[in-house]
């Protein structure tokens, strides 16, 4: 029985991640990473402190209504101004360690949802 979730081809996918980057829709992203329904890219931060609205600002105003925070091996918490200025564009912050963030992100892929991913690889 497969139970891999269906996904519409155009759709950025997490197939793998490590602790030096990761994969997705078939190509390979070295360091920390955006991930958008349609699109994928790298973010110059090294740690959760290097966050901003501005790093992030692929996310404002797209319709993306959940942002999924890889924070690497162990779950972080989101510094109170960033999660209250996305939240003033309308998007909720997610903090989990990585791999339950690529994990989520697909299933909520999968089922349409308006989401994204910003994560850190899994150091």
């Amino acid at each position: 029985m497969d139970v891999t979730p269906l996904v519409a081809k155009d759709r950025q996918v997490i197939e793998s991640y490590g602790a030096s980057g990761f994969r997705v829709s078939g190509h390979f992203y070295d360091g920390a990473i955006l991930v958008l329904p349609q699109s994928t890219q790298s973010l110059s931060v090294a740690a959760l402190a290097d966050l901003t609205a501005a790093t992030l600002a692929p996310v404002i105003d797209t319709g993306i209504q959940i942002l999924l925070l890889g924070c690497g091996r162990h779950m972080l918490p989101v510094p109170q101004a960033l999660r209250q200025e996305l939240r003033a564009h309308g998007v909720v912050i997610d903090a989990m360690d990585t791999g339950a963030a690529c994990r989520t992100y697909n299933v909520l892929l999968a089922e349409d949802r308006r989401v994204a991913a910003a994560l850190l690889p899994a150091r």
